[in-house]
Order: structure tokens, then C-alpha cells, then sequence
């Protein structure tokens, strides 16, 4: 049974009168929890979505940046979207739900945080009003300043991406210590290793970018270091 089609059914489960919210409740352990990323994904991109203003085609495609939707299961993806949407239970609340889907720290939630910025970054624009939405997210999913910074840094161009701030790392760093920033977030980009903390295989194709962007920096920093650059 594919993703989406346990997200119909877990949508279904709900009882008459459940907000989208109480979904999260009952998706705590594996392999449910794969469910719960999937909804936890979209539902959030609907709440920043309605804080933003608007919705625009862009941010509806933007799903397909994070999510494998094959075109007989987007009625599921729409359904979740639009529930969310409806639904009177405020981000914070689903946030704070969300989280309690997984331990403090856990690398999941760090994976989530990255699918709202492909969201948010749909448009091509990042919005005063969504950096207040993903910051306040980030804090309630206990993500750390460093990397919630260090997210940013990759997806929003405000400049040239800072290498030091994609690895996480501070500019006046030991080499080895870049090194051992990026050899970590390439291991953990791993799409064996995301599923195993709970990345449905529908969305690991996040790896990619992901990947891209810290093989960059780190060619960048070992450049300047070795004075190649």
C-alpha cells in the first residue's frame, strides 16, 4: 500500500468532529510515523501558506519538490492540504503535536524544517511572514539557531550562500572541523539513513539538493584553505 493511500486511511480514521490536528496523536511509532512526516509536511505548508496570505500554483507544486505525488494519489495530498487549511487549530498547536511524534533532537524534525523551506521557497520569494513562521517552528521542534541557520543560509538567496553557515560551522573554524560538519551531513543525508529515522522513501529525493549544497560549501572552504580559490 502506498504512502498516500495510508494517509487516506489514517484521515479516515479520524472521528466525526477531529480537527487534522489529533491525527499526530495517533501516528507516534513506527511505521506510522512515516505517515505522520508526510502529513506533518503538507499540513504545515498549508498553515505557512494561509499565513502568508495566499496560495499560489507555485507552493501547491512546491509538494512535488519534497514528495514523489503519482497523479492518482493527489486527491490524498489535496485532501490533507485543504483540511489543514480549514481547520480552526493554529500552526503552533500542529507544531507542537508534531513534535511530540518524535524525541527531542530527532533528526526527523531537522528533515521537516527543510521540506517547509522547499515550500516556502516555491515562489521564488521568502516572505518576512513565513522566516517568523519557520523560526517559531523551528523553536518549537527544539531545532538549535546553528542549524536552523544554516537551513536558511541554503535556500534563501539573500546572498551568496555563506559556506560556513550551510555546514553549520562558525567562519573562524578549523578546517577539521568543517570536514567533520560536512562528512556528518552527508551521512545523514543518506537516504537509508533518512528512512530510517522516519523520511518516507516518497520524500528522500530531498537528499539531493541537500547534498549538492554541502559538497558545495565544503569545496568552497577546503578551496580557500588550500588557496585554490
Amino acid at each position: 500500500m502506498s504512502i498516500w493511500s495510508r494517509i487516506g486511511d489514517a484521515l479516515s480514521a479520524l472521528a466525526a468532529g477531529e480537527g487534522l490536528s489529533a491525527v499526530f496523536d495517533k501516528l507516534r511509532t513506527a511505521p506510522e510515523r512515516t505517515v505522520g512526516f508526510t502529513i506533518a509536511v503538507i499540513a504545515l505548508g498549508a498553515k505557512m501558506a494561509k499565513a502568508d496570505g495566499q496560495v499560489t500554483k507555485d507552493e501547491v507544486t512546491a509538494f512535488r519538490e519534497v514528495f514523489s505525488i503519482p497523479p492518482s494519489e493527489e486527491a490524498n495530498a489535496a485532501r490533507v492540504f485543504n483540511l489543514a487549511r480549514q481547520d480552526v487549530a493554529g500552526f503552533e498547536e500542529y507544531a507542537a503535536r508534531i513534535a511530540r511524534m518524535f524525541d527531542d533532537g530527532h533528526g526527523a524534525l531537522n528533515d521537516l524544517l527543510e521540506g517547509l523551506f522547499h515550500i516556502a521557497m516555491a515562489d521564488g520569494e521568502y516572505h518576512p511572514k513565513e522566516d517568523d513562521f519557520l523560526a517559531r517552528v523551528a523553536e518549537i521542534f527544539r531545532v538549535d539557531d546553528r542549524e536552523f541557520r544554516s537551513l536558511r543560509a541554503r535556500f534563501v538567496p539573500d546572498a551568496e550562500p555563506d559556506p560556513w553557515a550551510v555546514l553549520g560551522v562558525a567562519p573562524d573554524a578549523p578546517l577539521a572541523e568543517a570536514r567533520a560538519a560536512w562528512k556528518r551531513q552527508v551521512r545523514e543525508s543518506h537516504p537509508d539513513v533518512m528512512m530510517a529515522r522516519g523520511v518516507p522513501e516518497e520524500a528522500v529525493r530531498m537528499a539531493e539538493k541537500r547534498l549538492i549544497a554541502v559538497n558545495r560549501a565544503w569545496e568552497e572552504i577546503s578551496g580557500r584553505e588550500t588557496g585554490h580559490l
